[in-house]
């Protein structure tokens, strides 16, 4: 931090001046890039969907491309452009944007903004995963299925303008943090993955099909009671009380909740989390896009539900009907055949299962626990490289 201090204090005395990103950018949208003109070869392109599932910070390569003479009509990015993903089911990914620095112009789908500024490229891309930009930003977050944001919007967001130089240190700096947590994940996540392994293999031991296959089976519906939520008043990016609706992790937090924990719940709709099965170890907010399954019999456990649901995931995500957006409706999900276990059995079960899922997914112990304090910790160094004292306070 020192040489970052010494370069404010050499260049920026008085303070760091904050501007709007309009006032130092503009945002451009791209346009008429869709999945099936993707190609191995071409012209460098990049599809919206994939700034959220294959980029991060930056990169000098893509991962597809297209004709060349359709790139031509396209949009494209320039190198040290943003590109920024618009829309997601996830408040927190909204705008999440990824800096071109190859030496192409790259095209460019729609639901993606291009942001041309005078910056440095990667120092603009840090400060869209920090805390100030998801705070400034979830104000202008707006939309009930899909969740959006627009580039007039983006322009008002504030962002600490320090010298190039500066801006380039701090890049320098996280870089190099990304890259030694980069290394760390990487081995913490096979030690993991090792992990998930065994705990699958033991999953589909206790709570198979064919292990229950001389057990009465009934309908879902007759055993648990299914209902989806409603939308919160309030939405925001950091909370105790999350929001679940349409994706596989929470669309956000809110400050009240509408659905009891200890309960299995499946989003309804939804390119990526339509059918995948979670469960609520506490309190939440249940949203319109995502269902909340709980047993109705003293014979079912809600947690034994969840392990064997889970198992059948596949089958689930099976029932979905295709369209715009794919969805699971809630009769099918009714009809969804679970067993009738004796409550001893199921008690068993979930005592060896809680213990193998703590080992691989409680983040208060173990390698969770060291994978989650790294990221925490690059997290808290990021967001105090991008803070500085206003010129104009």
């Amino acid at each position: 931090m020192s040489r970052i201090d010494e370069l404010v204090a050499e260049l920026a005395p008085r303070g760091v001046e904050f501007k709007t990103l309009g006032d130092v950018g503009e945002f451009i949208r791209g346009n008429g890039l869709q999945k099936s003109d993707l190609t191995d070869q071409g012209a460098p392109a990049i599809h919206y969907g994939q700034i959220h599932t294959h980029y991060s910070i930056w990169t000098d390569t893509t991962k597809s491309f297209t004709d060349p003479a359709l790139a031509a009509k396209l949009r494209r990015a320039k190198p040290g452009d943003l590109i920024i993903a618009t829309t997601s089911e996830d408040d927190v990914a909204v705008a999440k944007a990824t800096a071109w620095i190859g030496v192409k112009e790259v095209a460019v789908s729609g639901d993606a903004y291009i942001y041309r500024h005078s910056l440095d490229p990667r120092y603009v891309a840090y400060f869209f995963q920090s805390d100030q930009f998801q705070g400034q930003k979830a104000r202008h977050v707006s939309g009930t299925k899909v969740r959006r944001i627009s580039g007039s919007s983006l322009a008002k967001v504030r962002i600490p303008v320090p010298p190039l130089e500066v801006q380039r240190e701090i890049v320098r700096i996280l870089d190099q943090f990304t890259s030694l947590e980069a290394e760390l994940e990487a081995e913490l996540e096979a030690e993991l993955e090792v992990r998930r392994t065994q705990y699958t293999h033991y999953r589909n031991l206790l709570v198979s099909k064919q292990r229950f296959a001389s057990k009465e089976w009934v309908p879902l519906s007759t055993v648990a009671t299914i209902r989806t939520g409603s939308k919160p008043e309030n939405i925001v990016s950091l909370g105790e009380i999350p929001y679940i609706n349409a994706g596989t992790e929470p669309s956000g937090f809110t400050t009240a909740s509408n659905a009891a924990g200890g309960v299995v719940t499946i989003p309804s709709r939804g390119q990526g989390g339509a059918g995948h099965v979670g469960y609520q170890d506490a309190d939440f907010w249940c949203g319109p896009l995502c269902y909340q399954i709980a047993s109705n019999s003293s014979a079912l456990f809600n947690r034994f539900l969840y392990f064997f649901l889970k198992n059948i995931q596949d089958e689930i995500v099976g029932l979905r009907k295709v369209g715009s957006i794919p969805a699971v409706n809630k009769s099918d999900l009714g009809e969804v055949l679970v067993p009738v276990v004796h409550v001893d059995e199921q008690l068993r079960i979930v005592g060896i299962l809680d213990q193998l899922d703590a080992l691989v997914n409680d983040l208060s112990i173990g390698l969770p626990a060291e994978l989650a304090a790294r990221r925490q910790q690059y997290e808290y160094y990021r967001d105090k490289l991008l803070t500085f004292e206003d010129a104009a306070a």
